[in-house]
Formats: structure tokens, sequence, C-alpha cells
């Protein structure tokens, strides 16, 4: 049951994020989309929407009778997040990118963040705090990491040589 809530949370921030940004939308709207979409019943949006609630990603009002839902500034880059394109296939050109990044003690949860979205773009851990891709990162990652503020942690490099990176070119399968 985890796997399909996290997949309805998935689909009410994507149609939250896509159309209503700031804008509070119905409460039973986003129930409908799924329904049409997904035919999901209604007892896992409900469930989703409390648990979206208690993580703080969207925020519950009554207004003239009728409740809406709307995200929040932490939903929203969720919402960013989950709609990150996966990479096209691009041509290595040699080179290799590092993201390094250096978080306070009293920020350890935007660790999680940077290495998530790290993770999602085809980084794979070098140490703990080291990643490194053949290819850079996209667009969208670039403007996640501004709105979330996560840019302030992290330099990205572009590495022309290494001493020994044949297992990293194993499993990129870039031989």
């Amino acid at each position: 049951m985890r796997e399909r809530k996290e997949t309805n949370v998935r689909k009410i921030l994507n149609f939250l994020g896509e159309t209503f940004e700031l804008l509070p939308a119905p409460f039973e709207t986003p129930h409908s989309y799924l329904k049409r979409v997904n035919k999901a019943p209604y007892k896992y949006y409900r469930d989703s929407v409390r648990s979206m609630k208690k993580r703080g990603l969207v925020k519950i009002f009554e207004k003239n009778g009728e409740k809406f839902i709307q995200l929040t500034y932490k939903g929203q880059l969720e919402s960013l997040l989950y709609s990150l394109r996966s990479r096209t296939k691009e041509r290595w050109d040699g080179k290799w990118r590092m993201v390094i990044f250096d978080i306070p003690e009293s920020s350890r949860g935007r660790r999680g963040m940077i290495r998530r979205l790290l993770k999602r773009e085809g980084f794979v851990r070098l140490q703990n705090s080291v990643y490194i891709s053949p290819f850079k990162l996209n667009a969208q990652s670039i403007d996640y990491l501004k709105k979330s503020y996560l840019i302030h942690y992290l330099r990205i490099l572009r590495v022309d040589a290494m001493d020994d990176d044949k297992d990293l070119k194993n499993r990129f399968k870039l031989n």
C-alpha cells in the first residue's frame, strides 16, 4: 500500500503543480482527476492527501463551505522534483561532472534532498558528499536547486582527467 500511496502523492502533486501553482484547487478536483486517470478509490486519495498534509506538502482550508487544497512552498519544490524529465542518452564528451556538497548539521534534512536529486539524474556516489556522472545536470535540476536554495551548499565541477576511472567507465557503460 505504501507504493500506491506514494504514486498517488506524485499524481496529486503533479496535478496541483501543473494547473494551480499558488492558487487553491477545490478538494474534489484532484480526486476526480485520479479517478478518471487511474480509477483510484477515494480512500487512496484521502490517505495520500493526509500524508501530504502531514509532510507539509499541502494545506487544506475551507472557504464558503467548500474544502480547498493548496500546495505549500515545500509541496511546490517536491512537485518540481517529481516533474524532472529523465535524461535522454547523450554522447559523452570525455569529461566527468562532479557535485560536492557540505551541509551543516542544523540542515541535515537537505542532504537527502540533494542525494535524491543527484541519484535521479544518474549520478553515483564517489564518497559521502561527492557524486559523479559523465553527464551534466539538466536545466530543470539546476532550477530546482536554485528554488530550494540547495545550490548554496554545493559546487559543480567539470573534471578533465582522473587517475583511474576504469570502474566508473564500466559503471556508466562508456567503454
